[in-house]
């Protein structure tokens, strides 16, 4: 655990269904369409005017679930997974940069991602394709930003994390999610990241000279915090 707050005097907004004692709180449910203009509302009067020397963007909504054989799951639920996982961080980030467009202040579109949107997990499809959306959508978007617009746009994959969607993962049987014994040895034998130290890596990919559309993994990046 690091000593340091690396966002320290950052004006943080949290976008949420609920709020979070540990920032400003902005209600929006993500797997609705209909609250997305909001949304876009919201981000051009916060930007209107801004005078900070940086803007960042952390979209981190995303439904674990349904987990389970695509035929099997209820329909509706599935529809507003979809709609989360891969409709949503397309619609919402484009908003976000269409915002952001003309603050004089660097710009950054931070997506998370997973190694999930590139390996094959049974009873998880709505997740992967969801997290491979998004990885094609930083691919593109971010390489429309390198030739205009001039915003920094990631996708990372964080890795294993200590978060609930780890421990719905392992309370979900294998009938469900064939591969869930991977992710009770995870937990078993400690190689969960704390989620604090997740985020401080993260943000400290903001100082780092990388391209934008890029997709990182930061277990692959030596010092990712640096």
């Amino acid at each position: 655990m690091v000593d340091t707050v690396p966002w320290k005097g950052a004006r943080v907004i949290g976008i949420s269904r609920k709020p979070s004692p540990a920032a400003e709180h902005l209600e929006a449910d993500l797997a609705d369409p209909s609250s997305w203009a909001a949304l876009g509302d919201a981000f051009r009067q916060e930007l209107s005017g801004f005078a900070g020397d940086r803007v960042v963007f952390v979209h981190a909504a995303g439904a674990v679930g349904p987990i389970g054989f695509a035929e099997e799951l209820d329909t509706d639920a599935y529809t507003a997974s979809v709609l989360l996982n891969s409709a949503a961080p397309q619609v919402v980030g484009q908003l976000f940069l269409a915002a952001a467009r003309n603050v004089a202040a660097h710009r950054h579109l931070v997506m998370l991602t997973s190694g999930a949107a590139s390996s094959v997990y049974p009873g998880w499809a709505v997740y992967g394709a969801g997290k491979a959306t998004i990885d094609q959508w930083v691919r593109d978007v971010g390489a429309e930003q390198a030739t205009r617009g001039g915003a920094q746009v990631l996708a990372v994959a964080p890795g294993a994390v200590e978060t609930g969607l780890q421990e719905q993962l392992r309370e979900t049987s294998e009938e469900e999610f064939p591969k869930r014994q991977k992710f009770l040895d995870l937990h078993k034998e400690g190689k969960l990241s704390d989620p604090y130290d997740t985020a401080t890596a993260i943000w400290g990919l903001l100082g780092r000279d990388l391209d934008s559309g890029s997709v990182i993994d930061l277990r692959e990046l030596a010092n990712p915090a640096g």
